[in-house]
């Protein structure tokens, strides 16, 4: 099965220098956790409801003023929509995440995909696969 079956197409996106605020807004009024950062139609990143909570309202910043750009995450991992649904797996396991951009193959943003669509979509070892690497514990920062 291939990425572009099991996918979310049409994802919103935010620019980098838009407001923590417009980005917590639009994962709610979208009932999401992440968005993808573009300029124009380079993807730069991913910015979660995480990354707001750890990078944002932890340091005290406003949400009205900070950018997006100061605290999303700029390696953000992604995949070919024409992957086979057992690669955005291990990506995920690899690089333990639980999303995955899906590009085109001129590089342009065409939706996400969730280890819940891999879950759904795929035999249980694929997504438990994925979900092993993914849940390992991190070591805490001192």
């Amino acid at each position: 099965m291939l990425v572009r079956e099991v996918m979310t197409r049409g994802v919103k996106t935010i620019k980098p220098d838009g407001t923590v605020q417009e980005a917590a807004r639009l994962m709610k009024d979208m009932d999401v956790g992440p968005l993808p950062v573009c300029d124009g139609h380079r993807i730069v990143g991913m910015v979660t409801d995480r990354d707001i909570a750890v990078r944002s309202a932890a340091e005290g910043k406003d949400p009205k003023t900070q950018s997006v750009s100061e605290v999303m995450t700029s390696d953000a991992v992604a995949c070919r929509a024409n992957d086979d649904v057992s690669e955005a797996a291990r990506l995920m396991h690899e690089r333990q995440v639980r999303r995955l951009l899906v590009l085109d193959d001129d590089n342009r943003l065409v939706g996400i995909v969730s280890l819940g669509d891999v879950a759904t979509q795929s035999d249980d070892s694929t997504a438990g696969h994925a979900l092993e690497g993914i849940s390992e514990p991190a070591t805490p920062r001192r």
